[in-house]
């Protein structure tokens, strides 16, 4: 996977910005990009702080770009332009304290186009780096949420999993008046669909299951509900994917029981896309796998916004950090 994800970076040219740069891990991962030149690093911090701790570690950071908030030339640009996308929600004073910190530093960047990709979350929290995304890269065109996937590797096996760490449930979103302005099964299929579109970036032709504990009506419920929804919408968003469901796991992964309990599916025993109906199952079924089927999981990434700005696990390490530069700066 990966090699053919550099080859991408090979032939585009991309720029990602690492919003912790005086950290070891980021710096050892630049150290190593550098090395390969696919791929340039932009780390933020105090260029002091960042060389002796790049001097420290033994990592050869040399020509790289480090920008440090305090003293970065296009600062007053940037404040403005913060204050324009935040429309009245946010004063310039209070932009110019947001810009003195990494996330919303690394995120203008992104914005401005000085920077390609994002990764942050050594030591950010997951809403402290998906916040300034949102505020300031916000979601692409047609996109109603940011959600997530997983991709599984194993040996040549290569599957997906979505959302296993942004949204906790689906509820209906209504206006002041109590209208229903985007339904639990819309969102739920946008993710799928969304899901779809980034399997098919790392080379994996999806063939989506909605996943649930009923398989074409064996159970009842108003999950089973959702995912039956959700499944008519993302059939209909997105007709060039092969999506399916409701149905249970083995009916998705076992072509003796997938064609047993759902007859004639495209999908049903062969599924490479498994879409969670929320959180708690995604998060278990995706560790799941990587703990006893021997994957390793690559991820959180995130779908539906505007730029590639992916969150790292504080209990990363400098390999995630560089396997995760790739897949991020790849998306872009």
């Amino acid at each position: 996977m990966f090699e053919n994800l550099i080859e991408i970076l090979k032939a585009n040219p991309r720029k990602i910005v690492f919003t912790e740069g005086p950290d070891a891990r980021i710096l050892e991962a630049a150290a190593r990009l550098k090395k390969g030149g696919f791929l340039t690093p932009i780390l933020v911090g105090n260029v002091e702080e960042v060389k002796a701790a790049a001097a420290k570690g033994g990592f050869d950071i040399e020509g790289l770009e480090i920008l440090n908030p305090l003293t970065y030339a296009g600062m007053d640009e940037m404040v403005a332009k913060m204050v324009e996308l935040r429309k009245g929600k946010m004063t310039e004073e209070d932009c110019r304290k947001a810009l003195s910190k990494g996330n919303y530093f690394g995120t203008m960047l992104v914005k401005m186009g000085v920077a390609d990709a994002l990764l942050g979350g050594a030591t950010y929290s997951t809403a402290d780096t998906v916040r300034p995304a949102l505020q300031l890269v916000k979601t692409k065109k047609g996109a109603n949420l940011v959600s997530s996937c997983f991709i599984l590797v194993r040996g040549d096996e290569m599957i997906c999993m979505g959302d296993c760490a942004i949204n906790i449930d689906y509820q209906d979103k209504t206006d002041k008046e109590g209208n229903v302005t985007l339904t639990a099964a819309a969102q739920l299929a946008e993710v799928a669909v969304e899901t779809a579109k980034t399997a098919k970036v790392f080379g994996i032709e999806p063939k989506v299951a909605m996943l649930s504990y009923s398989t074409k009506g064996s159970g009842k419920g108003a999950n089973v509900d959702l995912v039956r929804e959700a499944t008519a919408i993302a059939k209909e968003k997105a007709p060039e994917f092969a999506i399916d469901g409701e149905m249970q796991f083995d009916a998705a992964v076992s072509p003796t029981v997938g064609q047993l309990k759902f007859p004639g599916s495209p999908v049903a025993g062969y599924a490479n896309t498994f879409i969670f109906p929320e959180i708690q199952s995604g998060n278990i079924g995706y560790k799941i796998a990587q703990r006893l089927g021997g994957f390793a999981a690559y991820g959180p990434i995130l779908q539906g916004l505007n730029a590639p700005i992916n969150d790292l696990s504080r209990g990363c390490d400098a390999e995630e950090v560089y396997q995760m530069s790739i897949i991020t700066a790849a998306l872009a």
